[in-house]
């Protein structure tokens, strides 16, 4: 084992050199990605003597959560499928960036709900007069990877906001200026992306700006978005420099969002950082209770990623998840645009809190399912019910699309565990594959509300959407991408040619999506 070892560890270097020469990535980009042994930080190849070349994973830098794939399950022993929505869409930003320096984006670094969430889609609005601030659609096809099982899509889509809708906002900038934040792809792209946010904010806005490294100021309490000369010439003024208490400028930016709270306005933080957290508080641990606390005084965070290297990943997504946020990794000034500008009613107004899907499998059609992606946001069965227990929350026109690949009766089980003995295949009733239950609260109430739709054979279709060929398409990339244990016979070129079959005009994104599949076919030949 130690010769293949010591070869991996070879041929990573060798990698690393070629690629810079095929990819163009001069001496400059190579060094500020922390030089050629930076290559083999996200993914190694060796031969094991035995059978083929082998993957290995190797990321020191940068930090990921840990988390497990869904198996298949059994519908008869376990018909239930708990989770919440996702509308972060950061992974998708993080795997281009990575693709695009040359590597293989790290397993743990895929999640595959956000690579689908990352795009919009074509689902039909809430009906006029509707309850419900979204509609539920659902959608059953073949499964372009595993042929011999289907694939079912659910699309939640938020209804879109009025002019006359929108209330006033409460917003704190709330900037990392630590001497990690110094390179070009961070502050100067930071300060780029909030001079656009400004654009988008008027004079019943107010807007404060804290600062954080070794110690937070505040450089604006509470101005008007209308005073748009003043604020410019704040945020072009920041420089970086010197360690990151990160903690201490959460802390200090929620007071601000609390003293000048507005009462049902979107009152939120906005956090740009790239998460090295190293005075203070400076773990997951630590931080997560202090915005669970401020969520529940209706105080939003959303966060910005930036920079590579040492982006904490983790510490980030956590952040947003717990403090009812959201959180994109801004890559490009382009994907600020998309996020802050295109995307503005969707990152800032809240229309559905604390959403929470629950899906019940019908055990006399389907012989099990397997939830793709969400890895790290299934819940248990009764927190379905529990409205202590958090949910996502969605933002206006924000779409969550998420599939299962279903196993039906007289296909070859996936399981692992042996045949029920005291159970068989001869179900009689309905013919419906499942039932999908969605709760969620108002963004200001406490008590949720409940909408059901049940998925019969109809929505079975041997001519699927092509929102349904895009997703799965994206789908099954990520299942690539993470070596997945059930990418069955998940393919590159079946993506490609799915993807330009369907690609649309979605600001040129789908065209950029069949691009990164390309280059991704490069680096692994």
């Amino acid at each position: 084992m130690k010769k293949k070892s010591i070869f991996s560890i070879i041929l990573a270097g060798a990698l690393a050199i070629t690629m810079s020469s095929c990819y163009g990535l001069g001496d400059a980009t190579m060094n500020e990605m922390g030089g050629y042994g930076y290559m083999a930080t996200y993914a190694d190849y060796y031969y094991d003597g035995e059978e083929d070349w082998r993957y290995v994973e190797m990321n020191p830098a940068e930090n990921y959560n840990t988390v497990t794939e869904s198996p298949f399950i059994n519908a008869a022993t376990s018909p239930l499928s708990t989770f919440s929505a996702n509308p972060n869409t950061a992974a998708y930003s993080n795997m281009r960036r990575i693709i695009n320096s040359g590597n293989v984006p790290p397993a743990q670094s895929v999640r595959i709900e956000e690579y689908v969430n990352y795009f919009n889609y074509d689902y039909p609005t809430p009906q006029q007069g509707s309850p419900e601030p979204f509609s539920i659609n659902a959608e059953v096809a073949v499964c372009p990877w595993n042929p011999d099982n289907l694939l079912a899509m659910v699309g939640i889509q938020g209804e879109r906001l009025q002019s006359e809708q929108r209330v006033p906002n409460n917003v704190v900038f709330l900037i990392d200026v630590s001497g990690s934040m110094s390179s070009a792809n961070r502050l100067p792209l930071v300060k780029e992306s909030f001079l656009m946010l400004l654009d988008q904010l008027d004079e019943n806005d107010r807007i404060s700006i804290v600062t954080y490294a070794g110690s937070n100021k505040v450089l604006a309490d509470s101005v008007k978005g209308s005073d748009r000369k003043s604020l410019e010439h704040i945020i072009k003024g920041l420089s970086a420099g010197g360690s990151t208490g990160g903690s201490a400028g959460i802390t200090e930016a929620y007071a601000l969002a609390h003293k000048n709270f507005i009462e049902g306005g979107n009152n939120r933080i906005i956090l740009a950082t790239d998460g090295d957290f190293n005075v203070g508080l400076s773990s997951v641990a630590d931080i997560i209770p202090l915005v669970q606390e401020q969520k529940e005084k209706g105080v939003f965070i959303t966060v910005l990623g930036y920079g590579m290297g040492n982006l904490n990943d983790h510490m980030l997504e956590e952040i947003a998840k717990q403090g009812s946020g959201n959180y994109a990794y801004i890559d490009t000034i382009e994907e600020a645009q998309k996020f802050l500008v295109d995307q503005f009613d969707s990152t800032m107004y809240v229309i559905a809190k604390d959403l929470k899907l629950q899906v019940e499998f019908n055990p006399a059609v389907v012989k099990e399912y397997r939830l793709i992606g969400y890895d790290n946001r299934r819940l248990n069965n009764e927190d379905f019910n529990d409205d202590k227990k958090d949910g996502g929350d969605i933002g206006a026109g924000f779409t969550v699309t998420a599939f299962y690949e279903l196993v039906l009766h007289d296909g070859e089980s996936n399981s692992s565990v042996d045949e029920l003995i005291y159970q068989t295949a001869e179900f009689t009733g309905s013919s419906d594959y499942m039932n999908i239950k969605v709760r969620y609260k108002a963004p200001s109430g406490g008590e949720s509300s409940l909408v059901q739709k049940t998925i019969t054979e109809e929505f079975f279709t041997q001519n699927p959407s092509d929102n349904f060929k895009w997703a799965s398409a994206v789908a099954e990339f990520g299942l690539i991408l993470r070596n997945s244990d059930y990418k069955g016979n998940a393919d590159i070129n079946s993506v490609i040619e799915r993807a330009e079959n369907c690609r649309g005009d979605n600001y040129g994104l789908r065209s950029q999506f069949i691009e990164l599949a390309k280059k991704y076919k490069q680096i692994i030949n």
